[in-house]
């Protein structure tokens, strides 16, 4: 898999942040300032020299009106992703394939029933058998190994533990749990130190124990730790066509925010992809 990267451009007119993602076949502008005209036809120019299928560009609520004007659509949004303002998620597409979805109904149909199931959070006792702890660098291996079994595919290079070590080093989160030794569930939470927001993302319990809601315990976990720093936005982008994943969410008081088509390659193929938000504030 051709690893992603971040792309620092900056001129006399304005700076802007590219993530360039060869295997989804995206580019996400993850932040800018400056002449927010100029920053978007950069952004277009760009899609098209890298061959992207799919333009996103994070945005706040005061620019929203120029992306309009470009014909950029509304897919999703955080609250409070900028310390305290919204955050917009606009996308544009470059080829017709990227810009239909057969599973769109399924999915609405997923959100209205998830909507209608009580807010709870997990039991106090983990259940017997279970360790729950904090991954370490030399869990990477079981942990590439737990996404190897889950994810046939996934959008970031997990199956690779040396690039688990890497997230690691540069502060990612992972906690897990271990069962008989083998590591069944873990999650992690990575951190935008500029705006104090945080992503909990990478997911994953093998089916066998997927009956006990471990899922609810690590996110609580990573929420613990978020909160003792200082960071209360918190959001997850989850399988459009996961009912059990995005269960957990409006459980745990997750709100939807939208829906990202067609957004990465994950499970086995290019998926939808939904929008969760908390403010862990309220508390």
């Amino acid at each position: 898999m051709e690893e992603a990267y971040v792309q620092h451009i900056t001129n006399e007119h304005y700076w802007m942040d590219v993530f360039i993602d060869p295997y989804n076949k995206r580019l996400r502008i993850e932040d800018y300032r400056g002449d927010v005209k100029r920053i978007i036809e950069k952004a277009i120019d760009m899609s098209n020299q890298h061959k992207a299928e799919k333009l996103i560009f994070i945005c706040r609520r005061e620019d929203i009106i120029y992306l309009i004007e470009r014909a950029l659509q509304l897919e999703a949004m955080v609250d409070r992703y900028y310390r305290g303002s919204d955050a917009y998620y606009f996308t544009k597409y470059f080829t017709s394939n990227r810009k239909k979805t057969e599973a769109w109904l399924l999915e609405d149909g997923i959100i209205e029933n998830v909507s209608q199931l009580a807010k709870n959070h997990v039991k106090q006792h983990i259940p017997a058998g279970y360790e729950l702890r904090k991954m370490l660098e030399d869990d990477a291996e079981q942990l590439a190994k737990l996404y190897q079994e889950v994810f046939q595919v996934y959008p970031t290079p997990l199956h690779d533990s040396e690039y688990i070590k890497k997230t690691i080093e540069k502060g990612t989160i992972y906690y897990g749990f271990v069962c008989d030794g083998k590591i069944v569930s873990a999650a992690s939470v990575e951190v935008n130190t500029r705006y104090d927001n945080a992503e909990l993302t990478d997911c994953a319990t093998v089916s066998s124990h997927r009956k006990f809601g471990l899922m609810k315990y690590l996110l609580e976990k990573l929420e613990e730790e978020l909160k003792k720093h200082g960071i209360f936005c918190a959001y997850s982008i989850a399988r459009a066509q996961s009912f059990g994943m995005n269960a957990v969410l409006h459980q745990l008081g997750y709100a939807y925010r939208g829906r990202l088509m067609n957004n990465c390659f994950i499970f086995s193929q290019l998926e939808d992809m939904n929008m969760w938000v908390k403010d862990l504030s309220q508390e």
